[in-house]
């Protein structure tokens, strides 16, 4: 026959093993259930993952409007008068130092694909 305090022994060492496996068993996403059933653990839950995203480039493509004039500015143009993005990179139209007009293209790169003066 079978002890009250075998009986109480299993039972103590049951709780024990469930305080002791529930940090795993939460880790894994499970949970431990103690009901009239026994001790069962339950299988974890199915979270869907989030897609990956690709990275953005956070540097800005070719040159920006400031370093388009800074170029112009070093092939002879002293006032600028229209500043805008075409279909070949920046087009700056304005006055050279002579008093001409004057138009220079440059490329998104930053290269000087032409000037033209008046």
């Amino acid at each position: 026959m079978i002890s009250k305090s075998w009986v109480a022994g299993v039972a103590a060492l049951t709780v024990m093993a469930a305080i002791l496996v529930w940090p795993v068993a939460s880790a894994r996403s499970q949970t431990i259930e103690l009901g009239p059933n026994g001790l069962q653990i339950n299988p974890p839950e199915i979270v869907p993952e989030e897609p990956i995203r690709p990275y953005r480039r956070l540097e800005p493509e070719g040159i920006t409007e400031y370093e388009a004039v800074r170029i112009a500015r070093g092939e002879g143009l002293d006032r600028v008068e229209r500043v805008r993005q075409g279909r070949r990179g920046w087009v700056i139209v304005g006055i050279d130092v002579n008093g001409d007009d004057m138009r220079i293209i440059i490329s998104r790169d930053g290269d000087v694909i032409d000037v033209q003066r008046d």
